[in-house]
């Protein structure tokens, strides 16, 4: 296949908004190949292994043990100039912990890190998070430290045999997060050996966790680096400094990120804020198409958003939240999906959880198991994710109608407005 079928940096907005990343069309072996590779190169000689899904929270939680073990790395001179191949880090890289983030990178043979930490990061998605603790397990020293960050398995089974790997290998295992940990979940993970530290999803992030949790005496600047990610990934929007963190870890290569961070805490350099304008054009275009592609749809009361794209997902659900839905839906053109509710609508997780995903009560993500073939994804792009809107719509069907409090129908049938 020639490079440029599936490089998408120099596409049109419109055609960029309903195509994945390149990351999407490599084979699942190269790209284990390459995750083996830069995972071996990053616990060379590592004192301390965090296995972290790569979005502000989970690298906030990296910046804190890094911190707290002497890391300290210098930080990069920039020039504010947005890197037009890397940029697009990727496609939906910062999906608040909760969606496949896994096969959609922009650019993904990127080069280990040259130095090696001794606090290592190992990124890792919700849904390979048991690949992440294999590795760790492979080529981490022994008597290594394992934490585990801004991550939740959906079954113990998925992570039992890696964490039980990782377990024989590490001197100590802690597991800080703030997701919807099932009991039996959590009970399992803590019998195998494992310090877990769940916070509220409704009042911590997986940074206020780490904070509390390390018996390490930090500076205010963290403590103000934990409250405004929590901003953000809470979607409190308090503190518009919480959009300039969420993006730059979106655009930014992790490691960057971090000691940036560390650097300067929440208040970024200024040529940070000019690498974030430039992004932010194209941004804005992707926001402008997901929003014009709207559709509302009123299911038990409730009025319910649903789009297509690629896209920043809150914004596009806050665009939709002020034209009145009460819960809104993302489908990605990789095949995951974002969903987020409001006051109204509190069990996004629950919908996520009937297809193959999971995440908090306002803010949740999934991919559905719908996709056998190219053919499939080729329908998926054509017809804008016809076949997993519906399968969404059904879910969210299902969990409103399960529950006993929910507003009475109006129409019981699925109505469309402007």
């Amino acid at each position: 296949m020639y490079d440029e079928l599936i490089d998408s940096a120099d596409l049109p907005t419109a055609r960029k908004s309903v195509l994945p990343g390149t990351g999407f069309f490599l084979p699942d072996d190269l790209e284990e190949d390459l995750e083996d590779e830069q995972t071996k190169a990053a616990l060379e000689g590592a004192e301390v292994a965090v296995v972290a899904d790569p979005d502000a929270d989970g690298l906030a939680c990296v910046a804190l043990l890094r911190e707290a073990y002497g890391d300290v790395r210098n930080v990069p001179e920039r020039d504010g100039t947005a890197d037009e191949e890397g940029a697009d880090a990727a496609d939906d890289a910062n999906e608040e912990n909760l969606a496949l983030a896994a096969g959609e990178a922009e650019d993904p043979l990127e080069e280990p890190e040259p130095t090696p930490h001794s606090v290592a990061l190992v990124p890792a998605s919700p849904h390979d998070v048991e690949d992440a603790l294999a590795r760790v397990a492979e080529y981490g020293d022994e008597g290594i430290d394992l934490f585990v960050c801004d991550l939740c398995p959906d079954k113990y089974d998925y992570v039992e045999d890696e964490l039980a790997a990782a377990l024989e290998t590490a001197e100590r295992v802690s597991w800080y997060d703030h997701h919807q940990w099932g009991d039996e979940v959590a009970a399992a993970v803590r019998d195998a050996g494992v310090d877990l530290v769940v916070g509220d999803s409704d009042e911590e992030c997986s940074a206020d966790v780490v904070f509390r949790s390390l018996e390490y005496d930090f500076s205010p600047m963290y403590e103000e680096l934990a409250a405004v990610t929590r901003d953000h990934d809470l979607w409190l929007r308090e503190d518009p400094r919480s959009d300039d963190l969420a993006d730059y870890a979106y655009w930014t290569d992790p490691a960057e990120y971090v000691e940036v961070v560390r650097e300067y805490g929440v208040d970024l350099p200024e040529w940070v804020g000019d690498f974030l304008t430039e992004r932010r054009v194209e941004k804005g275009a992707l926001i402008e198409q997901a929003v014009g592609r709207a559709e509302f749809r009123e299911i038990c009361g409730y009025t319910v958003g649903i789009t297509y794209g690629r896209c920043s997902q809150n914004e596009v659900a806050e665009a939709m939240r002020e034209r009145g839905a009460d819960a809104s839906i993302v489908v990605k053109p990789a095949g995951s999906a974002s969903i987020r509710g409001t006051d109204e609508f509190e069990r996004c997780h629950e919908v996520a959880g009937q297809v193959n995903g999971g995440g908090h009560p306002k803010a949740a993500g999934c991919k559905p198991d719908i996709y056998d073939d190219m053919l499939d994804y080729a329908m998926h792009w054509t017809s804008r994710g016809a076949v997993a809107k519906q399968v969404l719509l059904d879910a969210f069907r299902d969990v409103a109608e399960s529950t006993e409090e929910a507003p009475e129908t109006t129409d019981d049938a699925d109505e469309e407005s402007a």
